[in-house]
């Protein structure tokens, strides 16, 4: 069986943003606080004990806490279910949480070595000791198990594969600590229970969607998948921004060439928008946006929705 908890459904920021006055954000501080939502980061545990994370995000310490799943085991002074992290990207979004499990309960990262080489390069992040947090790589297209925190099988695998997207933002006009550019820097999962066979995609991040992507995705029973924009205009038209959601490295939902259109008439069995940024209409309940997803088939989530496959 197979288990996966959204611990945050937002992108970076979050929902309300702390300096953010839009329609979404003044709604979710006053008349609908169902609206808050913390930055995108999920769990997944193959037998409802043991736990990794995919992405840890700014708000992982609040996250735990709301997360009984996730809470030490009763009578332990020192114990965590988590056995490992698992990063798709080196934004911010994706690795901030990290300085939040500096406490020394052993755990493993995976990452693929560019992403690890923006670890390393900050140093900040030793305060991960790697006697207790071991840095794994990851490579594209090249499936692994992760291990539980005592080296023994976890009972998943884990399936890397590049996404057209960007490297982190904070990079952006410097030299990346890995060298030249090459595919790492935004990766998609396929995550799966080897002993049932149940499995799902993880894409926090995505530009556009190729016809290599439709091949994967195609007949998945549960598919989580960047939901940033509405529309690739959207914060440069709120005012809020002067980028695009392409400039960002994220398709948008709505349009010809969006998540919506293009992952339509794939048999999809369930199909959640994640990393939703506050500027999005289709985070208001009653807005068209919103039913125009839904009628589509797209969930958008709560903080703490569980599903099990």
């Amino acid at each position: 069986m197979l288990r996966v908890v959204v611990l945050g459904a937002a992108a970076g920021g979050g929902v309300p943003q702390w300096n953010c006055g839009c329609a979404v954000c003044r709604t979710a501080r006053s008349d609908h606080p169902e609206l808050q939502s913390t930055q995108a980061s999920i769990a997944v545990s193959g037998d409802g004990a043991h736990w990794f994370l995919v992405n840890a995000s700014p708000d992982l310490r609040q996250q735990l806490i709301a997360t009984p799943q996730l809470h030490p085991k009763p009578g332990a002074l020192r114990h965590s279910p988590i056995a490992g992290v698992i990063l798709t990207n080196g934004e911010i979004d994706a690795v901030a949480g990290l300085l939040s499990m500096r406490e020394g309960s052993p755990f493993a990262i995976y990452a693929h070595e560019r992403v690890l080489a923006i670890l390393r390069s900050n140093s900040i992040f030793n305060v991960l000791s790697e006697k207790n947090v071991a840095r794994r790589p990851i490579a594209v297209d090249q499936g692994f198990e992760p291990a539980l925190s005592d080296g023994s099988p976890s009972g998943l695998e884990v399936l890397p594969f590049e996404v057209p997207g960007k490297g982190a933002w904070y990079l952006e006009g410097k030299a990346h600590p890995a060298g030249a550019d090459g595919a790492g820097d935004t990766l998609g999962l396929r995550i799966a229970d080897k002993r049932s066979g149940q499995y799902f995609y993880f894409l926090a991040a995505c530009a556009r969607v190729t016809d290599d992507l439709k091949s994967r995705l195609k007949g998945a029973p549960l598919v989580f998948f960047d939901g940033t924009v509405w529309r690739d205009d959207e914060l440069i038209a709120a005012g809020l921004g002067n980028k695009t959601g392409q400039g960002m490295g994220h398709i948008a939902m709505s349009g010809d060439q969006g998540a919506i259109a293009s992952l339509a008439g794939l048999d999809i069995g369930r199909k959640v928008f994640l990393h939703i940024n506050n500027s999005n209409p289709a985070l208001l309940g009653t807005s068209a946006e919103r039913k125009a997803a839904e009628q589509a088939g797209w969930q958008i989530p709560s903080d703490g929705t569980e599903i099990v496959l």
